[in-house]
């Protein structure tokens, strides 16, 4: 199955990250491509992502799939040994809800720490640590699970 499936990702993406971790957990064998999204999408990338036309892009018997839970969730459904998710209904919904949480809060901050101009980056680092979760406390405050 491992020349079935193909991984379109780029180095510094903790989405391509997940995905390839998963495989590995999971031990199957898969082809890495790597995409360089700053200067020249290959045209493979933009053939199997046209919507979005970036990475991830997770490709299975020549079918593509987009956006690292829904591959993720695919990768867990499709491959049953060393499950990556725990069976327990409630484990999995806590499991997913920080899934959610580095998605929506952790990554969006380093990416602005990361990425802004050296005379931005206090400030973007400060906002992100007093950002407010959807409960309305602040993110160090916040009640979670």
């Amino acid at each position: 199955m491992g020349e079935e499936v193909k991984v379109f990702g780029f180095w510094a993406s903790p989405y391509s990250h997940r995905v390839e971790l998963a495989l590995s957990l999971k031990g199957v064998p898969y082809e890495y491509i790597e995409e360089d999204i700053l200067k020249n999408k290959s045209d493979l990338l933009l053939k199997y992502n046209p919507i979005h036309k970036k990475v991830l892009v997770f490709l299975h018997k020549e079918k593509p799939i987009v956006e690292s839970i829904v591959i993720l969730e695919y990768i867990e459904e499709t491959w049953k040994a060393n499950p990556i998710l725990p069976q327990n209904l409630h484990d999995k919904a806590i499991d997913r809800f920080w899934i959610k949480f580095i998605d929506d809060k952790c990554l969006p901050a380093i990416r602005k720490a990361t990425f802004s101009p050296e005379n931005e980056r206090q400030t973007a680092v400060e906002e992100a640590f007093w950002s407010r979760t959807s409960s309305g406390s602040s993110f160090i405050q916040a009640n979670l699970p």
